[in-house]
């Protein structure tokens, strides 16, 4: 990148295409659906329709294979090989690391619908009789697909794309960005409009994607205001809501990696562990501990089954409602949470990284969902219910009014939601955080220190887009966003898997173990890229090369 190409103001040191494309096109997006509501949502809805009825089978056959192709690589002879140098050491602890992908990697949405999405499916879904809603075995297939939506399969995806980004950057001097994926299918082709395509996409997707995250948890932190302070729940204070906490969002970007998100995150596991610790006890202990191991082993038996289920009912929308819908979500997060996470994981192996991010947070999902969402079953099952009521008449209430039903008392009720609304806070923040963070990198094509003002710029847009879409159509909004800005990023996707396990076979191997050196007589395969040093026996010195070293 020469300096006469660099674009200048907010987006100083930054690619013009990059920065300001990307943020016309978002600015162009949220004034039509300000200027034409009625028409955007039209357009959003059949979109969202078309995918339904015409692609499921794409999503669904899709996110197996990441899940197959990660356990796979794990227990291959590629788990061995380090992302970064052979002797570099993990730059953070496991708990802090954790903290940090789990936060960034799950956000608030596990908040908003570990209990709504079980009762939901309570009431009926398409693995249950007719006559047999709301009954234990009903409870049992609702816990299953709770969690199967919120376990292997959406890590498995992080967990590949991740260590693409993570593996191309550390180990072959490439940017931190989603076009290095690409460099094996196109070599320098990736510094040109290709590479600027395919980061576009993935600052598309992680607009919408975080979008809705953060409209979720604005209508959530509303219910718990409107519990503890009587504020009306309705789209103006929710905007108020958004607007609040991306200014939190953005303090906390311009404090940086260490002093801003890390900090929070591993607030977040904390008040995590508070809140699971308050239901456990203060709840239906033995029922709820009980609970966990059965849905844990429900969830593994039947994973494999659900992963490949396409609905057969072309008129049924259940399967475009739910499982599409986090599909897409899934994937819409993959390229920010994907660099986030490769960001945070340099020196780990291929296999720790890999089940770090498979088993530890499916395991804590899966407890979370269980702990919550079992305790409103109990209530609904066994006790005095209203659980149901609760949920469809405003979904948002559904923590609340759980917490209210559990008959702890007024003072314990208040003081567990003052511990969850904290969290939704803390959550938000982490997510917000997280993505203007990777956007500004993406935009900076890979220099992971961005100017301050082009962290304040992206940490307000995102705002707004979430604010948009909620003044637009609330939570279906949200859901259609998620489900279509998807579709263009899975082809990249696909593109940078090929292009991984292209580059995985042509690891030279030491005695079996795959290494980061060779001869100096042995010519360097073009598609590693370049600002590498090689030599037999010595420690490679590959690192993120600055942008402008890579044009």
């Amino acid at each position: 990148m020469n300096s006469q190409r660099l674009a200048t103001g907010i987006f100083a040191n930054t690619h013009p295409v990059m920065s300001r494309g990307s943020a016309i096109t978002i600015i162009a997006f949220v004034l039509f659906t300000i200027i034409a509501p009625a028409y955007a949502n039209s357009i959003y809805a059949a979109a969202e329709r078309f995918i339904a009825t015409r692609l499921a089978w794409y999503y669904v056959i899709l996110m197996s294979f990441f899940l197959l192709l990660a356990i796979y690589t794990a227990f291959s002879r590629f788990g061995r090989i380090r992302l970064g140098h052979d002797d570099a050491k993990p730059e953070y602890s496991f708990f802090s690391w954790f903290s940090m992908l789990f936060s960034a990697g799950i956000g608030i949405g596990i908040l908003f619908w570990s209990i709504a999405e079980p009762i939901y499916h309570l009431q009926g879904n398409p693995f249950i009789a007719e006559g047999q809603a709301k009954t234990v075995a009903a409870a049992q297939v609702a816990m299953r697909i709770s969690i199967f939506h919120w376990g292997l399969h959406g890590w498995a995806l992080f967990a590949v794309t991740g260590m693409a980004l993570a593996y191309f950057c550390y180990r072959k001097g490439l940017p931190l960005s989603i076009r290095s994926g690409l460099y094996p299918a196109f070599g320098n082709k990736i510094y040109g409009p290709i590479g600027h395509m395919a980061d576009l996409l993935a600052v598309f997707g992680t607009v919408f994607g975080i979008a809705t995250s953060l409209g979720l948890g604005a209508q959530q932190m509303n219910a718990g205001i409107n519990y503890l302070f009587g504020v009306k729940i309705n789209s103006t204070n929710q905007v108020f809501i958004i607007a609040v906490i991306s200014v939190l969002a953005m303090l906390s970007s311009l404090n940086g990696l260490n002093n801003g998100l890390k900090k929070v995150s591993e607030l977040n596991i904390r008040l995590t562990v508070l809140m699971l610790t308050f239901f456990i006890i203060l709840g239906p202990t033995a029922y709820l501990l009980g609970a966990f191991v059965t849905n844990l082993g429900d969830y593994m038996t039947n994973a494999f089954n659900l992963g490949f289920w396409v609905d057969p009912d072309p008129k049924s929308q259940w399967q475009g409602w739910w499982t599409l819908f986090y599909w897409g979500w899934w994937i819409s997060w993959a390229p920010f949470v994907g660099i986030f996470i490769a960001r945070i994981s340099k020196g780990r192996t291929v296999k720790e990284f890999i089940l770090g991010v498979l088993i530890v947070p499916t395991l804590v999902a899966t407890f979370w969902i269980t702990v919550f969402g079992n305790s409103a079953m109990f209530i609904e099952l066994f006790g005095s219910g209203g659980v149901i009521k609760a949920v469809n008449k405003d979904i948002t209430t559904a923590l609340f009014v759980t917490m209210k039903l559990m008959g702890l008392g007024k003072t314990v009720v208040t003081i567990g939601a003052i511990i969850c609304t904290v969290m939704l806070v803390t959550y938000f923040v982490t997510s917000a955080d997280s993505a203007t963070l990777v956007i500004c990198t993406l935009v900076s094509m890979g220099e992971p220190k961005s100017p301050p003002k082009l962290r304040i710029f992206w940490s307000l847009l995102i705002g707004a887009v979430a604010g948009v879409l909620l003044i637009a159509g609330g939570l279906k909004a949200l859901q259609t966003a998620s489900i279509v800005a998807a579709l263009p990023y899975s082809i990249v996707l696909a593109v940078t898997t090929w292009g991984l396990y292209k580059a995985f076979r042509e690891e030279p191997c030491n005695n079996g173990l795959p290494y980061s050196v060779t001869p100096d007589d042995m010519p360097l395969p073009p598609e590693y890229g370049q600002g590498y040093s090689r030599k037999p026996g010595k420690k490679a010195t590959a690192e993120c090369l600055p942008a402008n070293q890579h044009f």
